[in-house]
């Protein structure tokens, strides 16, 4: 990874730390309220067995239990056919890493959680959504670890259009469930994207360290 390349990863670290930090900002001195009850309205409006189910499976998509299942057998993948250790410390740094910050922003702000149309029950704080950052942060490295191996430009477009539907699918489902704000999820995508953005640089420039040692 050149120079260059680090430091456009390094200003979109940045730039997400940025977007997360107003929206903290605006969360914390509720500005959000008018964005957020609209969104709610809009998207549990059409509410239905069928939608319910979805939002419910997709939940469940993003939730630890499937995460962290989903984790092992990438990182058993990585390690023991693919012997790429290295980026297996990148997925579980990630994955371990995000959890942890996510943990401490729910505590820092201390955003209740929605109480206009709860469709399931969730305990813990509102913001950042748990599951967006968890979703974005696991199928975004994923997805970056897949991409380097991928000499297809078609078949990286649809990787990146698969990640995007899931996560943003994730979202929509917390917000259909009614135990998180649309404020919440957009704020879980912007903190995890940066931490991810970070981490990405971090084990870009191990790796060019660790390959000049060799060299």
């Amino acid at each position: 990874m050149t120079a260059r390349h680090w430091s456009r990863g390094f200003r979109l670290f940045l730039l997400f730390v940025v977007i997360f930090g107003l929206i903290a900002v605006l969360v914390t001195y509720n500005h959000t309220a008018w964005f957020d009850d609209r969104i709610i309205h809009l998207v549990q409006s059409p509410e239905s067995p069928a939608l319910t189910s979805t939002a419910k499976t997709l939940s469940l998509v993003g939730s630890s239990k499937i995460v962290i299942s989903l984790s092992l057998v990438i990182m058993a993948a990585l390690f023991l056919f693919l012997k790429h250790r290295l980026e297996l410390l990148l997925f579980l740094w990630v994955g371990v890493t995000s959890n942890i910050l996510n943990s401490i922003l729910k505590n820092w702000i201390h955003r209740e959680r929605p109480n206009i149309h709860r469709i399931i029950e969730e305990t813990g704080f509102s913001f950042p959504s748990g599951h967006s950052m968890a979703a974005f942060s696991v199928y975004g490295a994923l997805t970056f670890l897949l991409w380097r191996h991928l000499r297809s430009g078609s078949a990286r477009v649809l990787l990146v259009v698969i990640c995007f539907i899931l996560t943003a699918a994730i979202g929509w489902s917390r917000i259909y469930l009614g135990v998180h704000y649309p404020s919440d999820v957009i704020g879980g995508y912007a903190a995890s994207c940066a931490w991810l953005m970070l981490s990405i640089v971090l084990f870009e420039a191990l790796r060019s360290f660790l390959k000049k040692r060799k060299g």
